[in-house]
């Protein structure tokens, strides 16, 4: 062989594993992009604030772990609370990327929100600490001054909720005490402080091993809507997006209607 002849044989060949590590990159690249397909398309990173109505604690506390397994390396954070007080947290420019209501009203008064899902709905129960040591049997004892009574204030869900079953009922109740939100009326009942109050069924059932529910029919009356959305102005937008979408999902509905919420 001569040495022009060995010389292109050599060209060939490199040429030849050149082509075969294109291919092989070509390959991974396709492998990846359907990777990210199936994950749901945008890369997620870095931190999800998911400001969220009380009631949701519970559920959405395991929808955040379940959101970070699928995504490792992403962290949701989440700040509970009264929606009514959400909603002006983040009007007065709180870091949130989705907000999550147990009402519509209070989800519109958010001044750069996205589009809303309801992905939820939920409904009122009488709680009672363990034994019902008031002896309450149903919504007319809430009526009775000799009792002690929790409700929710007015302007956050559960209390607006509570308004319309008592006016559907034709009942004046006699409130000990108003809370901020539907945590903090479970709590009084949990320690034993009041009688009963009108909390949401899956408060109820987050808490069977401290308090009794009692359901009533006016319940029916005044079930409440739980809507999601991003914000326009989220820090994180594909994150936002990721994390209502996987709410929205049907790993998410299980989480939900395990805790006790019903399918919008």
């Amino acid at each position: 062989m001569s040495r022009r002849t060995s010389a292109a044989a050599v060209r060939r060949t490199v040429a030849a594993g050149l082509v075969a590590v294109a291919a092989l990159g070509l390959a991974a690249c396709g492998s990846d992009s359907q990777a990210g397909s199936a994950s749901g398309g945008a890369s997620v990173s870095g931190t999800v604030n998911v400001f969220a109505a009380a009631s949701l604690t519970g559920s959405f506390t395991q929808l955040g772990k379940d959101f970070e397994a699928a995504h490792p390396g992403v962290k949701v954070v989440f700040n509970f609370g009264g929606s009514s007080a959400l909603a002006q947290q983040i009007n007065q420019g709180a870091p949130a990327d989705v907000f999550a209501s147990a009402a519509p009203k209070n989800l519109d008064q958010v001044t750069e929100k996205g589009t809303a899902t309801t992905f939820a709905r939920n409904k009122l129960e009488i709680a009672v600490p363990k034994g019902n040591p008031g002896k309450v049997t149903g919504l007319a004892d809430f009526t009775d001054a000799d009792r002690k009574i929790a409700l929710c204030a007015e302007q956050v869900p559960c209390g607006a909720a509570a308004q319309k079953v008592f006016a559907a009922a034709k009942l004046t109740p006699q409130p000990d005490t108003l809370e901020q939100d539907v945590k903090a009326a479970l709590t009084k009942v949990s320690l034993g402080e009041v009688d009963a109050a009108l909390v949401y069924r899956t408060d109820v059932l987050a808490a069977a091993d401290k308090v009794e529910g009692i359901d009533f029919p006016e319940a029916t009356q005044a079930v409440n809507d739980y809507p999601i959305a991003t914000l326009t102005k989220a820090p994180n937008a594909d994150g936002a997006k990721a994390f209502v979408d996987f709410v929205l999902s049907e790993q998410g509905r299980k989480v939900l209607t395990d805790a006790g919420f019903e399918a919008p």
